[in-house]
């Protein structure tokens, strides 16, 4: 699935949610799948290329760089962005489910059932729909919290360092090693890493917001 494809089905969200709601898919898309489409995937497109360590011993350079970048960040934010938008996938799945049940067992009448639907449309959340909502903004915080950890843990901060020394085998010995474009790259993490405590904060005011109504 492309992102104009994610988009497409994440625009119906727009019909079950609420404005919070709104203003988090589109600062998912503009600050987030944009940037890393548009601009993240070509900064980082050297990261392998362009890693340099002061020996020609061969393998080296492999292991070093498998030890300290072994996820690369493109395809940790690309899990990222799918797994906290399934949630919301989720949400527009059961509202076209429970529209197909109430049309096939006739549980009321034609004007009836129109004007469920308008109410629907017009982003009403009660009953069931509250609470897979609900649930799908707990989600939500789990991915976005989950996986800035691991951006975290995995490269030991949100900076990419300049050098690096290994002393991996097969490296004879402890061998310097340099990253490409280091200081672009930490301003993007930090771009990215931003966009997602702006999401955490949007994901917990809807939270607030529908836990208050």
């Amino acid at each position: 699935m492309s992102w104009a494809e994610l988009y497409k089905r994440l625009g119906g969200v727009n019909k079950h949610s609420t404005s919070l709601g709104k203003v988090w898919l589109s600062v998912l898309f503009i600050f987030r799948v944009s940037i890393l489409v548009l601009a993240a995937e070509k900064v980082w497109g050297d990261e392998q290329s362009d890693f340099t360590c002061n020996t020609q011993q061969p393998g080296c350079k492999n292991v070093c760089y498998d030890h300290f970048f072994p996820v690369s960040h493109i395809r940790l934010w690309c899990l990222q962005l799918i797994f906290v938008s399934t949630p919301a996938l989720l949400v527009t799945m059961y509202v076209a489910y429970r529209k197909q049940t109430d049309w096939k067992k006739g549980l009321a009448s034609k004007d009836s059932e129109t004007g469920k639907e308008e109410k629907v449309e017009k982003g009403a959340i009660t009953g069931p729909l509250w609470w897979i909502y609900t649930s799908s903004l707990f989600f939500r915080l789990l991915f976005e919290g989950g996986f800035m950890y691991a951006l975290y843990f995995i490269y030991d901060g949100f900076q990419m360092p300049r050098l690096v020394k290994c002393e991996q085998w097969p490296c004879p010995n402890k061998v310097d090693c340099f990253v490409s474009r280091p200081t672009e790259k930490t301003v993007f993490t930090i771009f990215m890493v931003a966009s997602s405590v702006i999401c955490v904060v949007l994901i917990f005011a809807e939270l607030f917001y529908l836990i208050d109504k």
